[in-house]
């Protein structure tokens, strides 16, 4: 199905503008579908903790490897994967001030960067020890060290990995993030952290930022608060990271051959100039709010295209090695996290 959406793509430039917004139409609005059903199973008991977006890519997979996914729908999928999900992630920038960097203190903005660093380094290190496949490794890093799911479909736009891949990462994340939802309070009762080197902690090391409020919240509200800046000044890294993984990290073949590096996505400039703008002008709280709004579902309806050109097959197929790479990532960014916060 990647190669029918390719030629399904190539096909759309011939046809004009109004023939190809026709074409996509029916596969955008089952992405949209999806989403909306994601959005209405958080309001199940024990959903709610999970974000739209892991939902949607389940869901998806889910159909995907049910009833199918009609021909008719490929176009639409393609844009919704593509198209969608940078505008998504620039209006992301509307979320973010460069004031929320200054809240986290000169102490909290080093510990999340190395942390970032450190932790998006050793993933790639210990995957290549294990012989995980490359790409998926990379969205594995990209995940584990910065924000979970939309890093995932960030850092894809880059690494250009299977739609297999895209689910597998993102399957780690949520896993692995869920996980430390729940041990992280448990284990604050045996630290006995103060409050804001609690909300540090989980800020700069769990994955996404639904987790992130959950696990901060549950200690109490000082916690809640400074963990939700320290995640959302972690959520900044985003743009520098996916630049550097467009010029430095060059795409592996599929024999093991090196490809030339991706070129730059430069829709990552629309996020950093909204934060610029959101910083310096005070946009208004309900304006903020509605586009966060647009800027959720539009990345649900993303992870949800992605889930449905998502074969079992060949997700199966991947192994285990990925995997141990994930948690070990994830481990290794806790720890490094705590050990930062105490030293300093």
């Amino acid at each position: 199905m990647f190669q029918q959406s390719i030629e399904t793509s190539k096909s759309i430039a011939g046809i004009g503008r109004q023939g190809a917004i026709a074409l996509a139409l029916p596969g955008i609005a089952a992405c949209a579908a999806v989403a909306g059903v994601a959005y209405g199973l958080r309001t199940l008991p024990g959903v709610h903790d999970f974000s739209p977006m892991i939902i949607a890519i389940a869901l998806g997979m889910l159909v995907r490897n049910t009833i199918g996914v009609p021909a008719a729908l490929t176009a639409g999928i393609g844009f919704s994967m593509r198209r969608l999900l940078r505008l998504a992630i620039i209006l992301l920038g509307l979320q973010l001030t460069f004031g929320q960097v200054a809240e986290t203190g000169v102490r909290g903005v080093a510990v999340i960067l190395a942390a970032v660093a450190a932790t998006f380094l050793f993933t790639l290190a210990v995957g290549r020890l294990m012989g995980a496949d490359r790409r998926l490794t990379r969205l594995i890093a990209a995940g584990t060290s910065i924000c979970g799911a939309s890093a995932v479909a960030a850092a894809n736009s880059v690494v250009d990995a299977h739609d297999e891949d895209v689910a597998y990462a993102v399957a780690c994340v949520t896993v692995f993030g869920s996980v430390a939802m729940f041990a992280y309070p448990l284990l604050q009762g045996v630290l006995g952290l103060a409050p804001r080197d609690y909300g540090l902690w989980a800020g700069s090391s769990i994955h996404e930022i639904a987790q992130v409020v959950a696990a901060t919240f549950a200690v109490g509200r000082e916690a809640g608060d400074f963990g939700t800046v320290a995640k959302l000044t972690r959520v900044m890294t985003l743009a520098p990271v996916v630049f550097a993984m467009a010029a430095f990290l060059p795409a592996p073949g599929e024999a093991g051959s090196e490809r030339p590096r991706a070129p730059l996505p430069w829709f990552v400039l629309g996020f950093i100039a909204l934060v610029a703008v959101n910083s310096v002008v005070g946009l208004p709280d309900a304006l903020k709010a509605e586009t966060g709004v647009v800027s959720t579902f539009l990345l649900t309806m993303a992870l949800a295209a992605m889930g449905l050109e998502t074969s079992f097959v060949r997700l199966r197929a991947k192994g285990l090695k990925p995997a141990l790479t994930g948690a070990l990532a994830s481990l290794f960014i806790a720890s490094l996290s705590l050990i930062l916060i105490s030293l300093t």
